[in-house]
């Protein structure tokens, strides 16, 4: 198939790309630089210029497909209601593009809930094999430049790991490569309107998160009052106490996915996240 795919030079972008590739489809990626052109073609993937701000290049990318994968979003938590809002408005063209074909769309929910979201499984009643996917808050990898890293830094900057309590709460994770083949599979058979978890660690403690981080760096590992979270993490206060277990058993079965790479332990015990 001709998969249009927006945030194609991104982190799980390049690696979604590169997964499409591999199983015979044609890519179609959206960028609006000459770098993410340059990187679409060397990965053996079509350019196609424009922007989310673009509405009709979208229009003009979708309306061409086979399919289309939507990763792209403006990640300005400055302005995150304008973010949503361009996301849905997005999602709306990309949506009036494949309307009554059966073609399959596939979007990340960004928060379970918004307007994108119910927009998209909506679609599923108007003729557009829609799914959302729901990663996990860590998408770890090389080349990731979420939690992990941060959590990583503000040990290096503090001197100590910390986690919060006695660290029983967990966090959810999935590895980079496994979320790439979950929405291959998502654009291949989903079926309409469904909502897919993109989870492969269910539930990781995350005291053992900062251990591990703690005897990477040689830094002792401290748990900290509730009170001091927001002092220690920044903006990650709040995210490193919730306890947000969740599971992908329904999705595993629905498409057959088994995730197959490093969980994210095994992940930060490979070294990679601490070369730099």
């Amino acid at each position: 198939m001709k998969i249009f795919v927006t945030g194609a030079t991104g982190y799980v972008g390049t690696a979604v790309v590169q997964e499409l590739i591999s199983a015979g489809h044609k890519i179609v990626g959206l960028t609006r630089s000459e770098n993410g052109a340059a990187k679409l073609k060397e990965a053996g993937a079509e350019v196609h210029g424009g922007e989310l701000n673009d509405l009709e290049s979208i229009y003009s990318g979708a309306v061409a497909a086979d399919g289309v994968i939507h990763l792209a979003f403006n990640n300005d938590f400055s302005d995150f209601a304008n973010s949503l809002k361009t996301d849905l408005s997005v999602i709306e063209t990309i949506g009036k593009a494949l309307e009554g074909t059966g073609k399959p769309f596939v979007t990340t929910a960004h928060f379970n809930g918004t307007a994108s979201d119910n927009a998209v499984i909506a679609l599923g009643n108007r003729g557009v094999r829609s799914s959302v996917v729901s990663l996990a808050p860590s998408v770890h990898g090389i080349g990731d430049k979420g939690f992990v890293p941060s959590l990583i830094n503000i040990a290096r900057e503090k001197g100590f790991s910390a986690y919060i309590d006695e660290g029983s709460n967990h966090w959810t994770a999935i590895h980079r490569l496994d979320a790439a083949r979950l929405y291959r599979l998502a654009l291949e058979k989903a079926p309409a309107g469904t909502l897919l978890d993109g989870v492969a660690d269910e539930a990781v403690p995350f005291r053992d998160i900062a251990t591990v981080i703690g005897n990477k760096l040689i830094l002792p590992v401290v748990s900290i009052s509730p009170e001091k979270a927001i002092e220690h993490f920044g903006f990650l206060g709040t995210i490193a106490s919730v306890d947000i277990p969740r599971s992908s058993v329904q999705t595993q079965e629905l498409l057959d996915w088994q995730p197959i790479h490093p969980s994210l332990l095994d992940d930060l015990e490979n070294g990679h996240y601490f070369k730099y």
